[in-house]
């Protein structure tokens, strides 16, 4: 697996199937999609940016890369996906086999370039929306919060203020005598134009009879957007005022009710603000959320307190009366920010649902980032909202008005991405008829965008027959390309290109591309020396690759091994199953929200059978003889994690909840969303340093401490011996300095991981027996439960029914050599 990390180092992508199946039936067989994990703007520290355009090819508007064939003589490029023959442009002039342009140099597949002249003339805009139906302690801890967020603001950053409870107040902060507002109905959608009226923007000139109302260039002056949005330096004591003074929302609650909150309505109205003032312009809106919207077009739930908020169960039933209205209208707010280029971050802090199930549709498709807390005092949101305005080392490198776009070669096709984007619906040859989450299109909208943004691209393979072998040596390789255009923190627009070789198993008696993955092994070690690889090089070491399979190869003809034997020992070389377990579990948590009826657990289970028996090695009907390749050898155990996980199990989990866990797994990268499928379990004691442990129940000892990394969660767990001896305050006498240590020292670990995660995990601290155990019991694999027989001294048990990691395999066995 080391080699993939490798690749995702240089080019930010990992692949389930690093060597492809050649052909459309070959490809289903494999049953885990052809797809890539990708990061559009992963941090490289030895990134080049280039300050000049990109060359683009005149017919698939593709950008020169190194994998071009290049005529130095007649200043020529051909283009690998089209093969288009294109003329270099004069400055090109000089280039030779010995002067290369930066984009051709092979280590240089992923590349940045910065036009000078293209830098955006607005500042960052954040619009800030609070919820004011919260009780006062709640209230303090929210105003503390934003006041340092606050101080945190870029100077230059242009800050709006807009609060609701039953009603909306629009906050007119260049009004510097006396505080001003602008109060709208709650229970009423306000259009754009009813907005701008009533906000008095043609007081003093007159509305444009034609077009679209969009900003200073078109039919706004600069002083009337200033009253609404201005610079943070300008506006910090206004703001600071407006926060001190703000009073939880007087609106009397009968005791038999909810608050009244029009959530939905103020969203609504700070997008139409933002898009007349600044349109395009990245700008932000960060509703801060502390109970469920109860008035107005996206209610959740109604007043009364007798009826409960919906769950799971409503959901499958479709007996909830307000979700699908709520969900149209955040469907049609999420076109909207899109059109605008606007993103929406939610931070969610309530004991009770807030409904980010409903709003999930328009912080995902704009890009935002959400996080979800009991209360606004908890040190997630607060850790969590200064992480947002960090601006050292472990920023998040927010970014802005991003586009994507693919090119392919032509014998495959984009199905969709399922990940924070939206399509622009650029239809056209590269679009697949079969749709998975945004696709018909080459082309999609990442309106916010950060260094961690990370999407799932899923491919088909389109040619249908098996070429012939001696004639697919020269067509056997794919080629992708990824196309980031984005506005950097920076302001300046940048468009970064990673383009990407692989190759397929062409068919029975082909050899050629079994070696793709020592090949692409000897491209990155070359690469890495700072050498310049030379074309002929690159044919020399794959020569001498391929002399090496034939050997291989030679000797499996000898035992009778044939050439579908060949095909699935390609396969196997090229499989990346962290890559395909994440994959799947983006497919799964998809298709459980749009497909109704749907059984999770059979469709996985169905899946993993299926891969075993195409992939094991075994003899019909003989269980004890089922092994799978080490390249394989993990999948069912992240599988087997899946099946138990919050994604997939949404028994105990609110909707509300369930949604926030599949929107954090849809933008998180390979290593992070491992860890939420399958936790990572570190051991102290005594007898050893730190090591890792197997996730069971096994792990836990009397004198060993644990720690478990869930990603939403990180836990220490002190076993009954160690407990009792902190308990005893040990560890403050001097005598006791290594008892000392070894309690700080998964302390320590603990803090380096939330100081470098967003959201930032909730900490919990517990004992063995305590009530705080169930967060680490819930993620063992029950290996022992209160039906075993023979229980370890000083460990533990699980009260659960569900099966052990070991009862799994042994029926996946059984089946599999079926």
């Amino acid at each position: 697996m080391a080699e993939f990390m490798d690749l995702e180092a240089q080019d930010g992508v990992r692949m389930a199937w690093n060597v492809v199946p050649g052909t459309k039936q070959e490809g289903s067989n494999c049953v885990v999609p052809i797809s890539a994990i990708y990061t559009p703007i992963k941090h490289f520290p030895n990134l080049p940016v280039l300050p000049y355009a990109p060359l683009r090819c005149r017919t698939c508007r593709s950008i020169l890369n190194p994998f071009s064939i290049v005529d130095f003589a007649a200043k020529i490029w051909i283009c690998p996906f089209c093969f288009q023959r294109n003329h270099f442009p004069p400055h090109y002039a000089s280039i030779s086999d010995d002067n290369l342009p930066a984009e051709l140099f092979p280590q240089y597949t992923t590349i940045e370039y910065e036009s000078p002249g293209e830098k955006s003339s607005l500042p960052p805009v954040f619009m800030f929306l609070v919820d004011t139906c919260i009780i006062e302690e709640e209230m303090s801890y929210l105003k503390s919060a934003l006041s340092q967020a606050i101080d945190l603001l870029p100077d230059n950053s242009l800050v709006g203020l807009i609060t609701f409870g039953t009603l909306v107040h629009v906050h007119e902060l260049g009004f510097g005598q006396i505080p001003k507002t602008y109060v709208f109905k709650g229970s009423k959608d306000i259009s754009k134009d009813q907005l701008l009226d009533q906000l008095n923007f043609f007081l003093n000139k007159p509305k444009p009879t034609t077009g679209v109302i969009a900003g200073a260039r078109d039919g706004l002056s600069s002083d009337t957007i200033a009253r609404f949005l201005l610079p943070a330096s300008d506006c910090e004591f206004a703001l600071n005022s407006v926060l001190e003074e703000l009073q939880k929302d007087p609106w009397p609650i009968p005791p038999d009710q909810r608050a009244t909150r029009c959530t939905g309505t103020a969203l609504s109205i700070a997008a139409n603000l933002l898009g007349a003032c600044v349109p395009g312009s990245g700008a932000r809106i960060m509703a801060f959320v502390g109970g469920p919207s109860t008035d107005g077009p996206a209610a959740i739930v109604s007043k009364n307190l007798s009826e409960p908020i919906r769950s799971h169960k409503d959901l499958d039933k479709d007996s909830a009366p307000h979700y699908h209205k709520a969900v149209k209208f955040y469907d049609a707010l999420s076109k909207q920010l899109v059109h605008q280029g606007h993103v929406l971050d939610l931070f969610a802090c309530a004991l009770d649902q807030v409904g980010v199930a409903e709003l999930k549709v328009a912080v995902e498709k704009s890009g935002g980032l959400v996080v979800l807390t009991e209360s606004f005092g908890h040190s997630v949101f607060k850790d969590s909202l200064r992480r947002v305005f960090h601006s050292e080392d472990l920023d998040l490198g927010l970014c802005s008005n991003g586009i994507f776009e693919i090119n392919c070669s032509k014998d495959i096709k984009v199905q969709g991405i399922i990940g924070p984007c939206a399509s622009l619906e650029k239809k056209g040859p590269l679009c697949s008829d079969t749709v998975v989450g945004q696709g018909n299109t080459s082309a999609w909208k990442m309106c916010g965008l950060d260094k961690a943004t990370t999407l799932c691209l899923i491919f088909e393979i389109v040619k249908k027959d098996i070429p012939d072998a001696t004639i697919q040596s020269t067509s056997n390789q794919f080629y992708f390309q990824f196309l980031t255009y984005y506005q950097h923190n920076s302001g300046q627009m940048r468009l970064r290109v990673t383009t990407l070789s692989r190759r397929w198993v062409a068919g029975p008696g082909s050899i050629q591309a079994s070696s793709a993955v020592l090949l692409y092994e000897v491209i990155y070690n070359i690469s890495r020396k700072g050498k310049k690889v030379e074309r002929k090089d690159l044919e020399m070491d794959h020569y001498n690759s391929y002399k090496m399979r034939m050997l291989v190869l030679h000797e499996r003809c000898e035992y009778g091994c044939d050439s579908e034997v060949q095909i699935l020992s390609d396969l196997i070389a090229g499989f990346d199953q962290e890559a395909a377990a994440v994959v799947m579990a983006r497919l799964v948590s998809f298709k459980m929200e749009i497909e109704a009826e749907f059984d999770p657990i059979r469709w996985l289970d169905k899946a993993l059978i299926h891969i075993c028996s195409r992939f094991g090695d075994y003899q019909k009907d003989s269980p004890s003889s089922f092994s799978l390749s080490p390249r394989f050898s993990i999948f069912p155990q992240f599988i087997f994690h899946l099946r138990r996980s919050q994604f997939v199990q949404v028994f105990n989990n609110s909707p509300d909840e369930t949604a926030y866990f599949r929107m954090i797994l849809n933008r998180e990268n390979v290593t992070n969303s491992v860890v939420m499928i399958q936790p990572s379990l570190i051991s102290y004691s005594f007898h050893s340093g730190p090591e890792p442990a197997l996730l069971d129940v096994a792990a836990i000892a009397a004198d060993r401490i644990l720690l478990l990394d869930s990603y939403f969660t990180v836990v220490i767990f002190h076993g009954a011996t160690i407990a009792q001896w902190r308990k005893a305050g040990y560890h403050n006498q001097p005598e006791h300095q290594a008892f000392a240590q070894l309690l700080q020292a998964p302390r320590d670990d603990a803090d380096a991981i939330m100081k470098e995660r967003f959201p930032v995990p909730r900490l919990v601290i517990c004992d063995q027996h305590g009530s705080q155990a169930r967060f680490l019991l819930a993620k063992l694999n029950p290996s022992a439960t209160y039906n075993s027989d023979a229980r370890i001294p000083g460990g533990d048990i699980i009260f659960t029914d569900d099966v052990s990691f070991e009862v799994f395999l042994d029926h996946l066995q059984r089946l599999a050599v079926q």
